[in-house]
């Protein structure tokens, strides 16, 4: 009881509120119509068991200087972040795939979405009408970009402040569910991606109530660091996580830059998370994904195949690496791959962590060593590499057809988990922006930040200026960033369809069966020439080989044993190019090619 955040309802009908606010003597919860006292109950925390109060109805907390605030964990808001907290019974929804477990990891065909953007409305209703779609194309599990409650209407969400409840804009507790239970339904998991390394800088009560939750000496790149040796810090953050897990049966979580996750304890924060949702979640497939800048195996550790701790990391160097040399930009933090690109983009698709495990970094257990490729998340786009950008363009402006055709081939061939970025399947071409709908300086001071963001992703292009960006905070931008569905349903947009539709069918027969076989995977890179890739993946049972030429020119490509499942080349007298082949022995052969073109 002592670190449990939010309200409970009771078995006898009454509801118990809790807050923990150290820096308050005295604390009163506001509920239908009536002022009820809450008392001390140890630590900082103030609590309060009363029969006024039933689901659906407003509350807030009301400190001793009269000032009314929401509720830190609300479950959901009336209407505005700095409004009234609505009381929500857990229980309420009527699930309809009881019978749910999950899917396994290596079946996983990641697509990233932004609820806001994914549909002309924006809601998580609207986005249940598109699953149809995301099965047809293969998509087996969707990632929500951040859904909790930031400040305004329009948002990344990588700015929330009350990270229990879900954005108004979007829609209601009950709404994410169905999105959830539909998604299901269609045999399609849904991960959240969640903050835990900061709050946004509009709305949020903790520094008054709680001055021990942050750390006023040391900071992120976003604000004030977070103090997770505190316990209620800490239960904060794992109550959060169990909440989408259980409460929503999200099937996973990407959490959001960890490596600014910065804890002292004997015991880190993203250890116990990790085992403490795991525990709580048994009989079911529960996929933790981190993002982490600094690469820490340990945090992905298999112990007989079992997954204790964290299932994949986004492999950014893929994408850094393989950016280089489609686009040519060196620009920002794309300039440590403008030397040795091949030897990293080779190492990033064969092992992933390409700067990995800095000693000083490393929390958890020793890293074992070799992880199955599955720990790595690989992708040609996400919000970040698209959004960031100036003008926030997709890859099918930036780099000519049969290239990207021969990228996506790697991207659903390569052993690490794929991920799409909404509008991918069918060639998207509208931009992703940078949007929010903040006021005053701070809408002055975003629209300034842009500029440093563009440079470090991928620089202005030439004959442009920082006066030419878009502004985030004018509407326009929004939607600018929403999805064209009408291209989906052209020519050309149904055949980019039927190609990734293909590609991760013939990943789901090839490719998914040998991850699925668990052991040891011993990644073997080829000598080959520059902007050639050639590796070959040798599992128990077979070996997986890969080679792609991404030179405008011809190269030759090192032989590939086996039974080549998946050929691709340019028309005419060479270019890009990439070829798939399985060796399961001697009974592979080549009479069995396949050819997209």
């Amino acid at each position: 009881m002592t670190g449990t955040w939010g309200p409970s309802l009771l078995q006898d009908g009454r509801v118990r509120f809790r807050l923990w606010a150290p820096a308050e003597n005295a604390v009163d919860v506001l509920v239908g119509g009536n002022a009820v006292a809450m008392t001390a109950a140890g630590d900082g925390w103030h609590e309060a068991v009363t029969s006024l109060a039933r689901p659906g109805d407003s509350y807030a907390f009301r400190l001793e200087d009269g000032t009314e605030i929401a509720d830190p964990a609300s479950r959901t808001q009336v209407r505005d972040l700095e409004g009234r907290s609505v009381l929500v019974d857990p229980a309420a929804y009527a699930w309809q795939e009881t019978g749910w477990k999950g899917r396994p990891w290596e079946e996983a065909i990641l697509y990233e979405l932004h609820v806001g953007t994914f549909t002309r409305e924006g809601t998580f209703r609207a986005a249940i009408d598109r699953l149809p779609h995301l099965h047809h194309v293969g998509v087996t599990a969707i990632e929500l970009m951040p859904v909790t409650h930031f400040a305004g209407r329009r948002g990344w969400g990588y700015d929330g402040v009350l990270p229990y409840a879900p954005h108004t804009a979007y829609g209601t507790p009950e709404d994410l569910k169905a999105l959830v239970d539909a998604a299901h339904a269609h045999g399609i998991m849904v991960l959240l991606d969640v903050v835990y390394n900061h709050f946004g800088p509009v709305g949020n009560v903790l520094p008054r109530i709680a001055p021990a939750f942050f750390h006023r000496e040391r900071h992120t790149p976003w604000g004030a660091a977070i103090a997770f040796e505190e316990r209620a810090v800490r239960d904060y953050f794992i109550g959060n996580a169990l909440h989408w897990i259980k409460d929503y049966r999200f099937d996973g979580l990407r959490l959001d830059a960890v490596d600014e996750i910065d804890d002292p304890s004997e015991r880190h924060i993203l250890i116990e998370l990790a085992e403490t949702v795991r525990s709580a979640a048994p009989g079911r497939d529960v996929h933790l994904v981190v993002e982490d800048q600094m690469s820490r195996k340990g945090l992905l550790n298999r112990d007989g195949g079992i997954v204790h701790h964290y299932t994949a990391g986004w492999n950014d160097e893929f994408h850094h690496a393989l950016h280089v040399i489609a686009t040519g930009e060196t620009e920002g933090h794309y300039a440590p791959f403008m030397t040795e690109t091949d030897r990293l983009l080779r190492e990033a698709t064969a092992r992933g962590f390409v700067y990995a495990d800095r000693s000083k970094d490393r929390i958890g257990p020793p890293p074992q060593d070799p992880l199955p490729p599955q720990v790595n998340v690989n992708f040609l786009h996400n919000h970040d590499q698209v959004g960031n950008r100036a003008f926030g363009e997709r890859l099918p402006l930036l780099v000519e057809p049969t290239l990207l055709n021969v990228m996506t081939a790697l991207l659903l061939f390569a052993p690490g988990i794929p991920l799409l970025f909404m509008g991918e399947e069918y060639g998207e071409r509208q931009p992703f922006l940078f949007f929010a709908d903040f006021g005053g300086d701070l809408a002055h001071a975003t629209r300034e930040g842009r500029r440093a963001e563009a440079e470090n992703f991928g620089g202005l292009p030439e004959g442009t200026t920082a006066h030419h960006l878009p502004d985030p905070g004018d509407e326009e931008t929004f939607r600018r960033s929403q999805l064209d569905w009408s291209r989906a349903g052209s020519p050309e947009g149904r055949d980019c369809i039927r190609f990734v539709r293909e590609l991760i069918a013939l990943r789901q027969a090839h490719v998914v069966p040998l991850l699925a076989g668990g052991g040891a995977v011993e990644p073997h890179i080829l000598p080959a020439e520059a902007d050639v890739l050639a590796i070959d993946w040798r599992f128990a049972k077979a070996t997986l080989a890969i080679r792609a030429n991404l030179a405008k020119k011809a190269r030759a490509l090192p032989q590939a044993p086996g039974e080549t499942v998946f050929r691709l080349s340019a028309a005419g007298a060479g270019g890009p190019s990439i070829l798939v082949a399985v060796d399961r022995g001697p009974e592979s052969g080549n009479q069995h090619a396949a050819r997209l073109l």
